[in-house]
């Protein structure tokens, strides 16, 4: 009997405790917060593609020009310094027109992408490739060699931020922070890179030349200033902060 009336002593005061599983203590406050954290730099790296479109009587005429055509391509890009481990084929077709002023003949096309380790020389060779007859050409896509170091600084500014915030939310209610309970990576973006966060997120697509009729035509035309500008890395956090009275 004594000790099932010490059973129930202890149980009764165990009762006056909440178990909150994000582990708020029953003297604090949870304050959620989301914020946006930026950092621009300059990219280093740069991406675009090349390539050839042909059209012949038949299937054979129309591959064998192509692929003449690129060789001519890829030698052009090495002659600038590309090595052969920056140049990767992206898309080859064939297939035959039914439609417009090419009507039975049969279209071949090639493409490749190339990366450029100096974003400096980005103009010069697009310049190379169309010199050297490349009919397709888009991007340029640029990047950096390290994209965590920036998406870090823009963590860590999202960070500041909500801290900022939750400092403000405290200072209003007249109470303090007492401890940071979780911190959410909620993921965001590197120009046209995606960041994924704690939950995953779709990739984006591939983004094709667009098509007209039976003629292929560039995104980007070629040729001339190319600018690197800025790259900006925007991500998101959510912080859970434990308030407590002053």
């Amino acid at each position: 009997m004594r000790a099932v009336l010490a059973a129930a002593l202890l149980l009764t005061a165990c009762s006056d405790t909440v178990y909150d599983p994000r582990g708020v203590e029953h003297e604090e406050t949870l304050l959620s917060v989301s914020a946006i954290g930026e950092a621009e730099t300059r990219p280093d790296q740069a991406r675009f593609q090349a390539g050839v479109n042909n059209w012949a009587a038949t299937a054979r005429a129309a591959s064998d020009a192509t692929a003449a055509d690129i060789n001519e391509i890829v030698a052009a890009l090495k002659a600038r310094g590309i090595t052969e481990q920056d140049i990767q084929t992206r898309a080859i077709g064939v297939q035959r027109i039914d439609y417009g002023e090419r009507r039975g003949q049969f279209q071949a096309s090639n493409v490749v992408s190339v990366t450029i380790r100096d974003v400096n020389r980005v103009g010069d060779v697009v310049s190379a490739v169309t010199d050297a007859g490349a009919n397709i050409v888009s991007g340029p896509d640029f990047r950096q060699s390290d994209p965590e170091a920036a998406a870090n600084s823009a963590y860590a500014n999202a960070y500041r931020a909500a801290r900022k915030r939750a400092e403000a939310y405290a200072e209003a209610a007249d109470m303090q922070i007492g401890r940071v309970l979780t911190i959410r990576d909620a993921g965001g973006a590197q120009g046209s890179r995606y960041l994924p966060g704690a939950v995953s997120v779709a990739p984006p697509p591939v983004v094709a030349p667009q098509v007209q009729g039976d003629v292929m035509r560039p995104v980007a035309e070629e040729g001339g200033r190319v600018l690197a500008g800025q790259t900006t890395s925007s991500v998101a956090v959510q912080v859970d902060f434990a308030l407590v009275p002053r």
